[in-house]
């Protein structure tokens, strides 16, 4: 296809005219502009083993018309724009490779209004996860989208982020309604009402949702929401392999049970759990689940997932509708990360996902441990296995070139076994700087229709360059 951005390089962008665009920004920002050394360094934070690559200068916006103003002035010049959330980005989202100008969306964290009748809330981006549920606490509402992290809203849009919750609940893209998007050319749009379907047209907000800020920047989000269950129980269960865990999950799928979460462990990610949380959980590959309702259907869910976990060989089938109890089970896996840094502190994390039909989820959890293991790399396993998703944490000497070249075959390998099994690149992390390479063998010339579309919304290549394809 011909007349379609292939690719990106610095001749793309003029370093005196970023500059030229640097200094209008700060005459007319002020002190919600800065470029010292220490707040850029900052705004290429990711949790990952990418090396940083700094913006020009950071500003802290306020609100979608100081966002406008960024990006027209930016529009001019042909600078680079990369938009900063939290900074819990796996996969180098957050790099400036061609230098340019992050956008701080932090302070724009008001939460606009609540529809409560409807089922919705409006949000601006930089509003988190937990400042959400906080306030809707009241409501008896609450937003069920979990990815682990305490990310932003406008993060989770931009990298289509599901989580724990995803197999009842959905991805991102199954919760967001509608968004308002400050478009390359310093246009706003909206992309929906807040009607709960739509066929007026060219479904934007899904082509928005997972963008990961290559085609526009958003300034305000419609959520989904959702009542809170009368009760919320919890439970574990331990087994002999990978695969009766994984047979477990299909047979809950097929059996219909609404399960809210169900969540795999390796055995190296309980030995790093029972260490780090000084928790007593067996020390075996786990399933950890959780199920939502009234409490005669959570007792009911409960006790037909017990009878099909034994079926398989699960061991100890233990759930509780506790808060207290259910929370610190649930806290175990959410400090997944960092139970993993603590296995080996003095190396690097490079956290990894990949997703595949759930019958082939035990096929490739298994063929990853044997290719570790056979390669001398550390890296426990977690898994959104209702829906054939899982995280490798690999610990990694960035000092020692023999894992880095190991770590990067390792990457080639889990990815294109995904593939080869039906499945994805990435399931939520994203594609950033570290999926690119994977996208064309995954998705073939519908990447070429990417291209398309990215060089139709923005011809200047301002948009978070330099990410999501090569």
């Amino acid at each position: 296809m011909d007349g379609i951005v292939s690719s990106w390089s610095s001749e793309d962008y003029d370093k005196k005219n970023i500059e030229l665009c640097v200094q209008e920004i700060k005459e007319e920002f002020g002190q919600q502009f800065s470029n010292s050394k220490s707040i850029l360094e900052q705004h290429t934070h990711t949790m990952t083993i990418h090396e940083s690559e700094l913006p020009d200068g950071v500003v802290f916006v306020e609100s979608k018309e100081d966002v406008q103003k960024v990006v027209k002035i930016c529009k001019k010049y042909k600078c680079p724009i990369i938009p900063f959330g939290i900074g819990s980005s796996f996969e180098g989202h957050l790099n400036a490779p061609y230098g340019g100008i992050s956008i701080d969306m932090n302070n724009m964290n008001k939460i606009l209004k609540v529809y409560q009748d409807d089922l919705l809330v409006v949000v601006q981006p930089g509003v988190t996860r937990e400042q959400l549920n906080t306030h809707l606490r009241d409501t008896g509402l609450f937003f069920p989208i979990d990815p682990g992290a305490n990310a932003s809203i406008g993060g989770m849009a931009a990298t289509r982020a599901s989580g724990t919750n995803a197999v009842r609940y959905g991805t991102m893209k199954d919760n967001v309604i509608a968004l308002e998007v400050v478009m390359p050319d310093g246009q706003i749009i909206k992309t929906a009402n807040k009607a709960r379907k739509s066929s007026a047209g060219y479904d934007l907000t899904r082509l928005m949702v997972g963008s990961e800020g290559t085609l526009g920047i958003t300034t305000e989000i419609t959520l989904k929401l959702y009542g809170i269950p009368e009760v919320i129980a919890g439970g574990r269960v331990s087994f002999p392999t990978v695969k009766d865990a994984t047979d477990t999950v299909i047979m809950t799928i097929q059996a219909g049970i609404p399960v809210a979460r169900i969540e795999f462990m390796d055995l190296a990610q309980v030995k790093a759990v029972n260490n780090y949380s000084k928790t007593n959980l067996p020390e075996a590959p786990l399933l950890l689940v959780e199920f939502h309702g009234s409490e005669s259907s959570v007792k009911e869910q409960s006790e037909l997932f017990g009878e099909i976990s034994s079926d398989f060989g699960g061991a100890d089938f233990e759930w509780t509708s506790n808060n207290e109890e259910r929370n610190k089970l649930w806290k175990a896996r959410h400090d997944a990360y960092w139970s993993c840094r603590a296995v080996r502190p003095e190396a690097s994390l490079y956290s990894t996902d990949v997703c595949v039909p759930i019958s082939k989820l035990s096929d490739c959890i298994t063929e990853t441990i044997e290719d570790m293991e056979k390669n001398e790399l550390i890296g426990p396993i977690v898994s959104h296995a209702g829906d054939g998703n899982f995280h490798v944490a690999l610990l990694i000497d960035k000092n020692n070139k023999n894992e880095l070249d190991k770590l990067d075959s390792f990457l080639t390998r889990i990815s294109e076994r995904a593939i080869r099994m039906d499945g994805t690149c990435t399931g939520e992390h994203g594609v950033g700087q570290g999926k690119r390479k994977y996208m064309l063998k995954e998705l073939g010339n519908a990447v070429d229709i990417m291209k398309q579309v990215k060089n139709a919304f923005d011809p200047n290549k301002i948009m978070n360059p330099g990410k999501l394809f090569l």
